[in-house]
């Protein structure tokens, strides 16, 4: 158990990076807000199911509920949204990774004056050299061809950022005696709450192509479920700042995934800034103890 328990980070991050992949894979048959819509409205039931077959309570207390909505809204709403309407309006998926890839510093700041945290000076001296890393890597894509990309979406992946860095921080607060399966069953509908609104305005159009129903079935058991569950766990027994580190190494492998999958050019100065993101992992994560 041991083992496997050192391997879940390793795991989410690879599952979690796949998400930008299945966003570009699907961007060309639906709009961003009705694929997430459909996407959540999907989970929903799976989710029960899951609950259900596990032999779990869908009850909980009226706090406890209005705690796992406002994480949904941030952790996958407000983030999920920044994340799909950028890649949709010609972000690569790539950049798009890197940039959300920003978010451990914001949570690491909010860490440390919301929960009062203790974020040693390793910790912080290791989140400032992600964020470096992750500079490297976008600056000379901002300087190449990539520059054409409307400025709209470096916004909205910012948003995206900040959306999951407050979601995340959030969830630590999170009231004692939350089940993990059934505030995630409630984090979906706080995803909606944002994503149905928005989806409004669009035509909700969707192409039924092979891609399109891979990319919908990828995302919605792999990563709203177990890739999810994985965080969901993580945030559980390690601190969010902790936490947060790893999603560092996220846009790492979103990069090296869309270099194969989508021909998006690497670099030697975003190669350096991958690996100083890998050492800045290093750094962050606590020692363990004897």
């Amino acid at each position: 158990m041991p083992t496997l328990t050192k391997l879940v980070p390793v795991i989410f991050v690879l599952l979690w990076s796949t998400g930008f992949i299945g966003a570009r894979l699907g961007a060309p048959y639906s709009e961003p807000f009705a694929f997430l819509s459909l996407r959540f409205l999907l989970v929903l039931p799976l989710m029960g199911i899951i609950l259900w077959l596990s032999g779990k309570s869908f009850a909980l207390t009226r706090q406890q509920v209005l705690h796992a909505i406002i994480t949904g809204m941030f952790m996958h709403g407000i983030y999920l949204s920044g994340v799909f309407w950028a890649i949709d309006n010609g972000m690569p998926a790539g950049v798009t990774a890197l940039i959300t890839g920003l978010q451990p510093f914001i949570t690491g700041t909010l860490a440390y004056f919301l929960l009062k945290e203790n974020v040693t000076l390793r910790q912080w001296i290791g989140l400032a050299a992600g964020f470096l890393g992750i500079l490297l890597v976008i600056l000379p894509r901002m300087g190449s061809g990539v520059a054409q990309i409307p400025l709209w979406t470096v916004a909205a992946s910012f948003i995206a950022s900040l959306g999951i860095a407050f979601g995340t921080t959030w969830q630590k607060r999170q009231p004692k005696g939350t089940d993990l399966l059934t505030g995630i069953f409630y984090q979906y509908f706080g995803a909606l709450l944002i994503t149905l609104p928005l989806s409004m305005t669009e035509s909700w159009v969707i192409t039924w192509s092979g891609d399109m129903i891979f990319a919908l079935a990828w995302l919605v058991i792999v990563l709203s479920v177990g890739a999810i569950l994985l965080l969901m766990y993580l945030l559980r027994h390690g601190a969010a700042s902790t936490t947060a580190t790893m999603f560092y190494l996220t846009p790492v492998a979103a990069a090296v995934e869309s270099y194969f999958l989508f021909g998006e050019i690497l670099n030697i100065i975003q190669l350096i800034g991958m690996a100083i993101v890998v050492v800045a992992i290093a750094v962050c994560r606590p020692k363990q103890k004897a």
